[in-house]
């Protein structure tokens, strides 16, 4: 019998196919790597995934896509400020502790913030590479990436070496969206990657949310153009819960990862100079989420400026605070 498009010579050679030399060369690096080829068939294969219009025949992963159910994506800027990074670890953790997986592309940036949130309260996380899983890129995200391997999963439709090359971006971005059930955009400019994750997580018919940010910020330009077209607006995690009925009934996390009442939650909010001195939590009042520079603030304080670099190393110990390049202060976001 004789297939239409299909003749004798290549009929012959399928007939003939044996497994080769470059098949199993890769395989034998996959097992090197103890990296699974999980199928489009495999339960362990993410259910959204199959769903989308061209999902990846086969996944190279390591760790464990199990129990990966209401993932969201959470992505942005390589080149983040304070007050994105801040955001997206928030939001991470802040999900993650509520048991949503956090999935991202374990770039430079928002990427390496939202899984280091969700890994911080021991939440599951989830990095879809534009390389292969036996590249540890950034180099210097290889203890995340570690991390990830013992708790959640790397994984990659690309082969086992395959270098970090830029074309491979754009793709890897529609498994992101794919494999999620909604996609926050924390901060990105006009001509970001981050915004080709969003118009095909849009596409593929799931929820699209953004984090606002400075109008005087570039850098926040396209979650504001995605806020024109339409996506969510998200200031705090209950935002994106909003958007999902079916995971209304989850409590707010506390720092542990358990509930959180919001009698507790506004407490937290409000007593963010707990444990500082009145100089200290008085300089603190004065730092916002966008950058004010060290002279600036000697000016509002009158305090000298040894006196003021005292005091901000000491909030910057204190983790109140992050001091960015040219002696720049922002408040750290976090609750300590």
């Amino acid at each position: 019998m004789m297939v239409e498009g299909v003749s004798g010579r290549i009929a012959g050679a399928i007939k003939r196919y044996r497994l080769t030399d470059a098949v199993r060369k890769e395989m034998a690096l996959a097992a090197k790597i103890n990296c699974r080829m999980v199928t489009l068939l495999d339960p362990e294969y993410p259910p959204p995934l199959r769903h989308i219009p061209d999902p990846p025949p086969m996944l190279y992963a390591r760790g464990d896509l199990k129990n990966m159910e209401n993932s969201i994506a959470i992505v942005g800027s390589r080149e983040a400020t304070s007050y994105g990074l801040s955001m997206a670890r928030r939001l991470g953790a802040d999900l993650a502790a509520l048991g949503l997986p956090v999935v991202s592309g374990m770039a430079r940036g928002i990427d390496t913030a939202a899984h280091q949130g969700a890994l911080s309260v021991g939440g599951r996380t989830a990095a879809v590479l534009g390389c292969g899983v036996g590249v540890i890129y950034p180099p210097e995200n290889r203890a995340l990436f570690e991390r990830m391997i013992e708790t959640g999963a790397v994984v990659s439709e690309l082969q086992v070496m395959e270098a970090p090359n830029s074309y491979n971006f754009p793709a890897r971005n529609r498994i992101i969206a794919g494999m999620t059930i909604g996609t926050v955009v924390v901060e990105a400019a006009r001509q970001s990657g981050s915004l080709i994750t969003a118009r095909l997580a849009a596409e593929q018919g799931r929820e699209v949310f953004a984090v606002p940010g400075s109008i005087h910020s570039f850098k926040s330009a396209g979650t504001h153009n995605l806020l024109k077209q339409g996506a969510k607006l998200v200031t705090r995690v209950e935002d994106v819960l909003d958007e999902f009925y079916h995971l209304k009934d989850r409590g707010m996390p506390d720092q542990k990862g358990g509930p959180l009442n919001r009698s507790a939650e506004k407490s937290s909010d409000t007593d963010l100079s707990a444990g500082l001195t009145a100089e200290e939590a008085r300089v603190l009042a004065l730092i916002e989420a966008y950058p004010v520079h060290m002279d600036e603030l000697s000016s509002r304080s009158g305090l000298s400026s040894g006196r003021l670099a005292g005091i901000l190393l000491t909030l910057e110990l204190k983790g109140k605070i992050i001091q960015s390049p040219g002696k720049y202060f922002t408040v750290s976001g976090e609750k300590n």
